[in-house]
């Protein structure tokens, strides 16, 4: 018969190993499927998109009804933007190009419009595209608007004034560069049904988008604020951008 003090030991010793494993358990950041859990709210950044995240509202899309491009955002690509000194004579899609290609030459001399250039590395799609204007090319690059404005009025921009709506369509916080089939594929899509093929570009993505909806006060739906959790997870410090720059383009972490 085993001595009642060595079986006391014993039985504290096991339970004390459990107790140890338990408490690694909970310290441990992954689970028991090797993946890490979703980042919390501590986990946001003073300054990060994480942070802004969570201080737009959350609701359900609104009825399309009334949505017209033209009729509630302007003439497309005029020259009115929301950045301080930006009017400069030329339309706003001729300002991004210029922005966002290398090695830029203006038709015919032109000053404002954009003969050629090079996409040096698409955010979408990662790969290089030789932009040449023309009937048949110049729908290699496209000007995408992060937050499409279909996606926009159903989401709080019927609620802003027509000069916001106008800023918002020609804003280039809300403009980039882009492979035209990728951005055809996107419509006018939100982060929950549409992501850039380019994984290293995701982040500065949805940073980008979560920017454009807290300057122009729009909502998220509750599946897309949980698709962009699910992106800004991977790199909760991403910066929010702003308009301190806005000739600068977006670049993928």
């Amino acid at each position: 018969m085993p001595h009642p003090a060595r079986t006391t030991r014993r039985t504290l010793t096991a339970a004390t190993l459990v107790l140890a494993l338990a408490g690694l358990s909970a310290c441990d950041p992954d689970d028991a499927t090797g993946q890490r859990p979703a980042a919390g709210p501590s986990a946001a950044q003073d300054g990060s998109a994480l942070e802004a995240l969570g201080g737009l509202p959350v609701k359900g899309r609104a009825p399309k009804t009334g949505y017209d491009r033209t009729g509630k955002f302007g003439p497309a690509w005029s020259d009115k933007t929301s950045a301080p000194g930006s009017r400069n004579g030329c339309d706003t899609r001729n300002d991004i190009l210029r922005r966002d290609l290398t090695d830029v030459t203006g038709k015919n001399g032109s000053r404002c419009v954009v003969g050629s250039g090079t996409l040096a590395r698409d955010p979408y799609t990662g790969r290089r595209i030789d932009f040449v204007r023309g009937p048949k090319t110049s729908q290699a690059v496209q000007i995408d608007h992060l937050v499409a404005l279909s996606d926009a009025w159903q989401k709080g921009a019927q609620q802003i004034p027509q000069d916001d709506r106008e800023a918002l369509a020609n804003d280039p916080l809300n403009l980039l560069a882009a492979d035209g089939p990728a951005n055809q594929q996107k419509s006018d899509g939100d982060a929950a049904t549409w992501l850039p093929a380019s994984k290293s570009f995701r982040c500065a993505y949805v940073a980008r988008q979560i920017a454009v909806k807290k300057k122009y006060r729009l909502w998220v739906t509750k599946a897309e604020g949980e698709a962009m959790n699910r992106v800004l997870t991977n790199c909760p410090g991403q910066p929010l951008p702003d308009d301190s720059s806005p000739g600068v383009p977006v670049r993928g972490r």
